[in-house]
């Protein structure tokens, strides 16, 4: 598995692997695991699908931050990367939590494919 800078690497990976389904699909059922009602829809487009997360969290952020960090649990994004953000806006801080998101969902879904 190559390093991947950012999110829309992420998601060009999935698209060239035919895996960007199956990415949709881990992020609806760790969502669902962790009560927050949000549906991503298989078909959407890769651009939707990163502006729709980054305002997801934007939002749990804002408004329900222990169902945030609920989600962060359930997908297993490292403490150590989330403690190394630093102070920004709450909109830099969503974009770099979007992309741990997508990072860690990619690396599910990859092994998953692969073993």
């Amino acid at each position: 598995m190559i390093s991947l800078l950012t999110s829309e690497e992420i998601i060009t990976q999935s698209e060239g692997l035919q895996l960007y389904k199956n990415l949709v699909f881990q992020l609806n059922k760790d969502f669902k695991r962790a009560n927050i009602d949000i549906d991503f829809i298989k078909d959407t487009p890769p651009s939707d699908l990163k502006l729709k997360l980054n305002i997801a969290i934007h939002n749990l952020i804002l408004n329900t931050y222990s169902e945030y960090l609920n989600l962060l649990y359930i997908i297993d994004v490292s403490e150590e990367k989330i403690k190394k953000i630093g102070v920004d806006s709450t909109h830099e801080i969503s974009k770099k939590i979007t992309y741990f998101i997508l990072l860690r969902e990619w690396q599910k879904v990859w092994f998953k494919s692969k073993y």
